[in-house]
């Protein structure tokens, strides 16, 4: 079964961020990296729980970059 639609795709509204534009709003560079640490920390638990070691440690590398990678920002907006 296809879908007819119809109509024609709207055009972009030309607005664009500038490239170099990483504010801290809502979905923000800041925001993915506390959503990734926190599920990292969820997945590692769920990891211990069940032996799997070596994921385990993986997690726990994702979760210490991505607080890396928050606390260098930081430090990079106090300058």
């Amino acid at each position: 079964m296809s879908s007819t639609g119809g109509g024609r795709k709207p055009k972009p509204s030309g607005r664009r961020r500038p490239a170099g534009d990483e504010s801290g709003g809502e979905g923000g560079p800041d925001d993915a990296l506390v959503l990734i640490a926190a599920a990292a920390t969820e997945l590692a638990k769920l990891a211990q729980r069940h032996k799997f070691d070596v994921l385990d440690h993986l997690l726990a590398m994702t979760r210490l970059e991505a607080d890396e990678q928050l606390r260098a920002r930081s430090r990079r907006k106090l300058s």
